[in-house]
Order: C-alpha cells, then structure tokens, then sequence
C-alpha cells in the first residue's frame, strides 16, 4: 500500500494505491490525520483510482474521516471507483452519505 497527498487550496487529495485492509488502515488513518491537522485541511477526496482491494478496516478509515470532517463543516467524497470496490460502498451504504464521482475533476469542482 501507498499513498500519496496533494493539497489544493484546503482540500486535501489522499491517493490510496494497492490495498486498504486491516494490515494497512491504522497507517492510512494516522497519516491522513497528521496531514489534516499539520495542514489545517477542511475538506478531503479519497482517489481510489489504484486501490485494488478495501476490506471492512478501509471503510473504517473513510467512515472515521466522514465523521472529522463534518465536525470542521467540511465535505468529504471519493473518487475513481473499480466495479469491485464500488460494489463494497453500495453494499455497506456508503454510498448513501459520500458523494462519489467519476474522476477528480469533477469533484474537485464541486468542493
């Protein structure tokens, strides 16, 4: 697993490559969390364009965020979905909260 940020105005990009699991979601957490607050970030897009696999832990850590962003009055979305972790946010209902979209343009336009 990898990732990676960028910071356009005080939206933070976390581009998450290979798998979100139980092995690697205290990591991502914690390194999402340092780069919000160091950076004083209100909203966060989740790139999934090269996750390959998310697990219960990963939608932790995007459920764990939803909740700290929405204290900040911030917005929060995920982009790039695969058909298989698109089906995971269908089923655990994420979906339903979390704004999903195509490509990062386009939800870089909507923050």
């Amino acid at each position: 697993m990898q990732i990676s940020f960028e910071i356009i105005n005080r939206t933070l990009i976390a581009k998450i490559e290979g798998e979100l699991d139980h092995h690697t979601s205290v990591d991502v957490r914690e390194r999402i969390d340092r780069e919000m607050n160091m950076k004083q970030i209100k909203n966060l897009i989740f790139d999934f364009e090269r996750l390959s696999f998310m697990d219960s832990s990963g939608i932790g850590v995007i459920i764990g965020r939803y909740k700290h962003i929405q204290k900040l009055n911030g917005k929060i979305c995920i982009t790039d979905l695969n058909p298989q972790i698109d089906r995971i946010m269908t089923i655990s209902g994420l979906r339903k909260i979390i704004p999903i979209y195509n490509n990062l343009s386009d939800a870089l336009e909507d923050m």
